[in-house]
């Protein structure tokens, strides 16, 4: 059986002009990366009417080996396509933490996948590189200022490093040691630049104005007297928008079956917003007619924060959900039973449902030894709960594969929505924080530690309470705790600190022992990628 990475080396690619002009995108908008893909410019292109239907994808909690969500976008856009519809997938850009740790690339798989692979995986048009460069230009200014007599009287820095790739030795460090020429000395860390805010601004921008006052907001330390310090009292902005121009352009790609796709920006789900920029996705509703797009790991965590987070700041609003599920997660959920991991996959149901308010269909992932009857059951289950579940074989068979999904996710998309969000805004950001983990993950109870208290007092007081709850939480489980299996009830969340993103008009809840900059795992996917002479890759999926 030929690997991901085969599949793709062996596709016949349309040029990317091609893709363009099908796309409805004027040759004057796109600036091309050689054949294959190419940057976007959005202004150039036509507004949305309101006419285009939103899909997005999510998911129920995931095993390490993820339940194959970006897979499902790609297949379930290509079989839109393949149905006559004007189809358009918007997805996040793979962080090479991921790609050399555990889960590998972040392109889809088989033959639902998004192409040029290799580069999409690799590096790319750089945009993750120019997040980086530009939230470490902002550290390199917050230092250089502190160390040239500290006008501002920064007492307490809160900006980190960041770097794209997993690295625990990076966590805590000490820098500046020495003392002058060599800087301020004192304990700092890095984040994975998925994680940083910079990304999270990136992603949530409407354009270049706005990337710009966003990043000004962003608070980097605070006074002696408590007061916040932002990167505009820096003059930061200007230096860091320029590092950011093109990376603030959507990049256009195509799937195998040449279906047209927007991938752009790339926060994380767990400890992040979790899903694409809003600039892509709203450039794709003004193109097609319907849209599809993701949101990171589980409906608890990306598909809460799309809506609690994405949509309060947009309007942007979903027509209908598909949660992807697999076998062989509910095994997973259910200590190697199905019917006992059935609970997870139903709450998510219920979540998507009843609390956010989206027509929901459910898309079981196929494997190869799935059995009839296990398929069977979950398809019973998925409509007692009032979201039908279509079996879909595209990565086996691409688009073909998911026609099926891609009729009753019209058929959804046709049904009335009761949008809603899962708290309100002027509430406390305790209250946001406990009202979240109650409705969403069925916590019986919020532990805030004595640090967490600490930051909930200072961010009420400068103002920043009445933003929404960004929470950073472990993907496998609904609770903190990566082993709580299933469909837990009536535990403690346990919140250890809270830290605001104001350019990105949020607050993080670190819940549990969640890390904002991954480790690798014992046998890292890097240990499997090669590259011939001829400079073929191999092992990357």
């Amino acid at each position: 059986m030929p690997t991901d990475i085969e599949i793709a080396q062996s596709a016949v690619l349309a040029p990317i002009d091609e893709i363009a002009a099908a796309a409805g995108i004027p040759s004057d908008a796109v600036t091309r990366y050689g054949n294959d893909k190419a940057k976007v410019d959005p202004q150039a292109l036509p507004a949305a009417t309101g006419r285009a239907k939103l899909v997005l994808v999510t998911a129920m909690s995931p095993t390490p080996a993820g339940e194959g969500k970006t897979t499902t976008l790609i297949g379930l856009a290509d079989g839109l396509h393949r149905i006559g519809l004007r189809a358009m997938a918007a997805l996040r850009e793979p962080s090479l933490g991921p790609v050399f740790g555990m889960k590998g690339g972040a392109a889809g798989g088989g033959h639902a996948q998004v192409v040029p692979m290799e580069d999409i995986n690799l590096h790319f048009t750089g945009d993750l590189h120019a997040v980086t460069a530009a939230n470490n230009l902002l550290a390199a200014l917050v230092d250089n200022h502190i160390y040239h007599g500290n006008a501002l009287r920064i007492s307490r820095v809160v900006w980190r490093r960041c770097m794209d790739m997993n690295d625990r030795q990076l966590r805590i460090v000490r820098d500046g040691v020495g003392g002058r020429p060599n800087g301020v000395e004192r304990d700092d860390g890095f984040d994975i630049t998925a994680a940083s805010e910079v990304m999270a601004v990136l992603c949530l921008a409407t354009d270049l104005d706005d990337l710009k006052a966003r990043l000004g907001r962003m608070v980097v330390g605070y006074r002696d007297d408590g007061e916040p310090v932002t990167a505009g009292q820096l003059d930061a902005p200007g230096a860091m928008a320029a590092l950011l121009r093109d990376a603030l352009r959507p990049n256009l790609v195509q799937t195998l079956e040449h279906t047209p796709a927007l991938v752009h920006g790339g926060p994380f789900g767990n400890i992040a917003h979790g899903c694409n920029s809003v600039i892509a996705t709203k450039a794709a509703l003004g193109l097609a007619d319907v849209v599809v797009t993701e949101a990171g790991f589980g409906a608890d965590l990306g598909a809460e924060k799309f809506c609690d987070i994405v949509c309060r700041q947009t309007g942007l609003r979903p027509d209908a959900a598909v949660i992807v599920a697999t076998v062989r997660g509910l095994q997973w959920h259910g200590d190697g039973h199905v019917e006992r991991g059935l609970p997870n996959l139903l709450r998510h149901i219920d979540n998507v449902t009843n609390v956010y308010g989206l027509p929901a269909v459910v898309a079981i992932n196929r494997f190869p030894d799935d059995t009839d009857d296990e398929l069977a059951l979950v398809q019973a289950r998925c409509a007692d709960a009032g979201a039908p579940a279509v079996v879909a074989d595209h990565w086996a068979r691409g688009g073909a594969g998911a026609e099926e999904l891609a009729r009753a996710v019209v058929a959804r998309c046709e049904e009335a929505s009761r949008f809603a969000f899962v708290y309100e805004l002027d509430r406390p950001l305790a209250e946001k924080v406990v009202t979240l983990a109650q409705r969403v993950y069925h916590a019986g109870s919020v532990r805030f530690t004595e640090q967490a208290q600490i930051d909930l007092a200072s961010l009420q007081a400068h103002g920043f309470g009445g933003l929404p709850v960004c929470m950073a939480k472990t993907q496998y489980s609904f609770s903190d705790d990566a082993k709580l299996l299933g469909a837990p009830e009536g535990f403690e969340l346990t919140v250890r600190s809270l830290r605001v993103s104001a350019g990105a008009g949020f607050v993080v809840a670190l819940a549990g022992t969640i890390m904002t900059m991954p480790g690798l795992p014992k046998d890292p996917a890097a240990a499997h990628i090669d590259i011939d002479g001829r400079g073929v890759i191999a092992g990357l999926f």
